[in-house]
């Protein structure tokens, strides 16, 4: 059962308290860490700027953009919890037509502060830049870290249909029984989502911003209620949404401050009902195949009988 959360209050501090709901940090995410205590987080998961000049980010060089770095991921292993998880999403800095794999070169980072890589995530989406001297990109990836070798990962709240779900052992001492997990299969380290583009339900002016789905799955996966989930680049606040209705607390930085008012302007908009998502359990579109439409869902976080409507088992049919 898909399950969202109801909160009474939505009050957004714009400076950490451990026992804030929802703090939106107007400034450096530096700053905002040096406000928080260590080992308060469950998970630190974020995208952060590339390095290629987008309108929030200064292009510098390549030693002084892994200095930078370096200084963020070092803030955000000592306010993570032992038990914590790390989740970093890059894709490739651009220098006169060549591409530096930006997760490549990070981990060298991650891996001298004591962080171990559980998984090297591939988001592969459909969409993107049209290239002409290079085929074109069309995955990132998300460097999940842990902390320690005792780490939360909840497997269950995050399975996929079964592709055979019917099939069975046919010989031992199982013959005739079903041979895969009834709750559906590991999600692999392989992940479809599409980004969000012109005509995505979520888009906003950022020109970079996270899907809502793949953030509730990381933050469903590696932490559990009412946990701190931190994004020291927050964006227009889809880190927040996807801890808030999956019953987290959430804290987060950004620079720009439009960004911040579009990020509390979805927090209200979900508050009222009114903020629209693609849910988690909407598969990727097929052309060839519109047997199963799930339809963008409106999140409520305080009308009981609002969230009943939109709480709805998983569409897992055969060969889906």
């Amino acid at each position: 059962m898909l399950e969202y959360s109801i909160f009474r209050s939505m009050e957004v501090a714009d400076h950490f308290n451990i026992n804030n709901r929802i703090t939106l940090y107007l400034g450096d995410c530096l700053d905002l860490l040096k406000e928080m205590p260590d080992e308060s987080v469950s998970l630190v998961v974020t995208s952060p700027p590339y390095n290629i000049g987008k309108e929030y980010e200064k292009k510098t060089s390549l030693d002084n953009y892994l200095s930078w770095q370096k200084k963020v991921i070092t803030e955000c292993n000592r306010v993570l919890q032992p038990t914590g998880s790390i989740c970093w999403e890059v894709g490739n800095y651009v220098n006169n037509g060549e591409i530096l794999p930006l997760d490549i070169l990070l981990y060298p980072i991650f891996s001298s502060l004591g962080l171990k890589l559980r998984n090297r995530i591939i988001w592969h989406f459909g969409h993107g830049l049209h290239c002409s001297n290079r085929f074109s990109g069309r995955y990132e990836t998300i460097l999940w870290f842990t902390k320690s070798d005792d780490y939360i990962f909840n497997l269950d709240s995050v399975r996929v249909p079964q592709k055979y779900p019917e099939k069975k052992y046919y010989k031992g001492d199982k013959k005739g029984e079903f041979s895969s997990n009834p709750l559906g299969k590991n999600p692999s380290d392989v992940w479809e989502i599409p980004n969000v583009k012109s005509n995505h339900v979520e888009k906003t002016v950022h020109p970079c911003q996270f899907p809502v789905e793949l953030v509730e799955r990381l933050v469903l996966a590696l932490t559990n209620e009412n946990d701190l989930v931190f994004d020291p680049f927050m964006g227009v606040g889809t880190t927040a949404i996807a801890s808030l209705i999956r019953n987290r607390r959430v804290a987060g930085s950004e620079i720009i401050k439009e960004y911040i008012e579009i990020a509390k302007d979805r927090i209200l908009k979900a508050e009222k009902g009114e903020l629209r998502i693609r849910p988690i359990d909407r598969p990727v579109y097929d052309p060839n195949d519109k047997s199963i439409y799930v339809p963008p869902r409106k999140i409520n976080l305080n009308a009981a009988t609002q969230l009943e409507l939109m709480i709805k088992e998983p569409k897992f049919q055969k060969g889906k």
